[in-house]
């Protein structure tokens, strides 16, 4: 059963409005609901005549996205030319007629809304195009596309104008309309409503008001879908024009004057810049229009988005760095998600904007992940399903611009302006296109390869600390407990102490004195490894005694360029020995080469090079009987230290090596080197 509708949303006993925010998916929401609520049988839009027919094709193929963009009339010099600024044609007195203009007549642009020759650009460009954007989440578009579907008639009561001059004003965030009824929500923006600044917006809700009362005449229950910023004028309109005229004879000789436009033209949207033309999300928008395909709940999507966005990022994000990408457990998720609330409430909104859930990511997730956040943001067609346009096919938006198939670029103005947007910077480290990456790849001299420093001194420092853990841990191996006699020795041993409670004794720990040093470390990132995945295996020598020499076994480093003279490769394996020595390559040295594994070979190695008793071995596993037989071949140990011991994102980041195409390339490779 129908509710009633609040008289505070009603202009007359057969009109009533419904205050919109531009660009809302909440506010489209509503709309959708007030007309599956209340019986209508006819839609008002706010938009002119002449978009009709381009804007209902457009809207019968949604859910493909497209622009209605109106050229403007090029602006002439009456002086020059002789003639009026649109020689030949002009509007009558008939609402939407065509009448001849006398030459030299011109019209006055008060009267019309229209440009006047003091607002002509000043280098003879043209003024901007109008445009309607055909996005699902635009309320006026829900409307038109409720409408359509319920074969209820639809009125475009809007006044032609050229060039268009848009109204727009900083709005609360809609999401309050999930709990706040429609009326309740306009009520409380009702104070902070200015009137129209310009001349053009007061004789446009002139004329829908005088075309509301025509259609009055027609239509016993119209929905008007009118913005929130016109709304309390196009009802003061109304009244006023219900107060001063007995009919609408009277109205006639007010009714403000069409201008002359042209017709509308449909355009196909590039998708990588949907973010120009929705107002929401493109992903978002997606996940709209899939729960509208699958009759799926809609009404939180402007949250719960938000999670679904970082979920498919993360997904994304894993397909591009497998194991050696940071791992995104919920935990850090929850985080993020939680800095991205704390970031909207500072900016007094209730549900984020793009550029705050980028610095959310990029703050707790990195750099990368923050790159395929904006990607999946900007994904639109792979959330509904449906083929994309061809390139070239569409018009490419930028901020209030356009470059359409022709080639020509126009700037636009949006006739369903939603609140002002704030456009800001974030620095983002991208990633390259293959067209660079051929071109690096190619520049490539095999004969010039060096290391990164900042990298190099992160991985000896981890190399210092497995030393230290190692040597804990062999110390460890030797440590005993005896009875309590003059001294505590290294402290009470609360475990025998309690196993020996009968015998009311104290035990103390006693740990001997660390003997001899290591200087051989074998860190296992991945084992066991798969000869296929680590291709590049090399020995490098130490470029200053702080230095280890070094053998590893790694990615292809080719198959990643990411920078000028810039390669990226990941650690499989690698052997340090420090001090640095001289050595012969390991990958070529033939006392090893009955080692049948990548991780048996570095373990040999270490044994045979280094000078002490002990090796230090990192890795997820103790090592196993063929490791051990390696070792005592040699006549050494093996000090497992367990890899978990260690951060993960700590040890992701290792992994990480840079290849760098001679030592010049040292100076700007930091601008191309993302962190993981």
């Amino acid at each position: 059963m129908a509710s009633e509708i609040p008289d505070l949303l009603r202009i007359s006993n057969r009109i009533s409005v419904l205050p919109i925010i531009h660009g809302s998916g909440q506010c489209a929401l509503s709309v959708r609901r007030w007309m599956l609520e209340h019986p209508f049988d006819s839609v008002a839009v706010p938009l002119p005549p002449s978009f009709r027919e381009p804007v209902e094709r457009a809207v019968l193929e949604l859910p493909k996205p497209s622009i209605v963009i109106q050229p403007s009339h090029p602006r002439y010099d009456s002086a020059d030319y002789g003639e009026s600024r649109y020689p030949g044609s002009g509007f009558s007195d008939e609402p939407y007629g065509y009448s001849e203009e006398a030459p030299g007549e011109d019209r006055e642009a008060g009267a019309s809304g229209g440009w006047s020759e003091e607002e002509d650009d000043v280098d003879g460009q043209p003024p901007p195009c109008s445009y309607v954007p055909i996005d699902p989440c635009q309320p006026v578009i829900m409307a038109i596309r409720a409408a359509m579907g319920e074969h209820i008639p639809r009125e475009y009561i809007d006044l032609e104008t050229d060039p268009f001059l848009p109204h727009a004003a900083v709005m609360p965030d809609p999401f309050a309309l999930r709990d706040v009824p429609p009326e309740r929500f306009a009520a409380a923006l009702l104070p902070s409503i200015s009137r129209p600044p310009d001349e053009q917006t007061r004789n446009r809700i002139l004329h829908m008001a005088i075309r509301l009362r025509e259609l009055e005449r027609q239509h016993a229950r119209i929905l008007v879908v009118a913005s929130v910023l016109d709304w309390p004028w196009l009802h003061e309109a109304y009244q006023n024009l219900r107060i001063a005229q007995g009919d609408d004879r009277a109205a006639q000789g007010t009714r403000p004057q069409h201008d002359a436009v042209l017709d509308p033209v449909v355009h196909n949207v590039d998708p990588k810049t949907l973010l120009f033309l929705f107002d929401e999300l493109p992903f978002i928008t997606g996940l709209y229009e899939r729960a509208r395909a699958k009759l799926e709940d809609d009404e939180n999507l402007s949250i719960d988005g938000v999670k679904e966005l970082l979920l498919a990022a993360r997904d994304t994000y894993r397909a591009e760095f497998g194991s050696r990408g940071r791992r995104t457990p919920p935990l850090l998720l929850r985080q993020c998600l939680k800095y991205i609330r704390n970031l909207s409430l500072i900016q007094r909104r209730l549900t984020p904007d793009l550029a705050t859930i980028v610095i959310a990511a990029k703050q707790i997730l990195g750099d990368p992940f923050a790159i395929h956040v904006v990607e999946r943001a900007r994904d639109y067609f792979g959330i509904v399903g449906i083929e994309p346009p061809e390139e070239g096919e569409g018009a490419t938006l930028g901020i209030d611009m356009a470059r359409l198939p022709n080639g020509d670029t126009v700037s636009l103005v949006n006739r369903l302006p939603g609140p002002p947007r704030m456009w800001r910077t974030i620095e983002l480290h991208r990633r390259p296109t293959p067209d660079e990456r051929e071109k690096w790849a190619y520049r490539w001299n095999p004969f010039g390869q060096c290391s990164y420093p900042p990298e190099d001194h992160l991985i000896e420092s981890f190399r210092n600390r497995v030393f230290e853990r190692a040597l804990a841990i062999s110390g460890a191996d030797l440590a005993r407990t005896e009875k309590f006699t003059t001294s505590v020795k290294d402290g009470i041993d609360i475990r025998d102490t309690l196993r020996h409670w009968y015998e009311k004794q104290i035990y103390v720990k006693v740990l001997p004195p660390q003997r001899g040093t290591l200087d051989a470390c074998v860190m296992l990132f991945d084992s066991p490894a798969d000869p296929r995945d680590y291709p590049w295996r090399a020995t490098w020598f130490a470029e200053h005694a702080a230095e280890s020499t070094l053998a590893f076994f790694a990615s292809d480093f080719r198959q990643e360029m990411i920078g000028p003279g810039i390669a990226l490769a990941t650690y499989g394996g690698a052997m340090f020995l420090f001090p640095p020595v001289q050595i012969p390559d390991v990958w070529d040295d033939r006392r090893i080469d009955f080692a049948t594994t990548l991780e048996e070979r570095l373990i040999a190695a270490a044994c045979l090079y280094s000078r002490g008793n002990q090796v230090a071995l990192l890795a997820n596993l103790p090592p196993g009987a063929a490791w051990r037989s390696i070792a005592r071949r040699f006549k050494k140990q093996l000090i497992h230290v367990p890899l978990g011991a260690f951060s993960n994102e700590q040890v992701q980041q290792l992994r990480m090596v840079h290849v760098l195409n001679g030592k010049e390339v040292r100076s700007y490779a930091e601008r191309y080197i993302r962190k993981i």
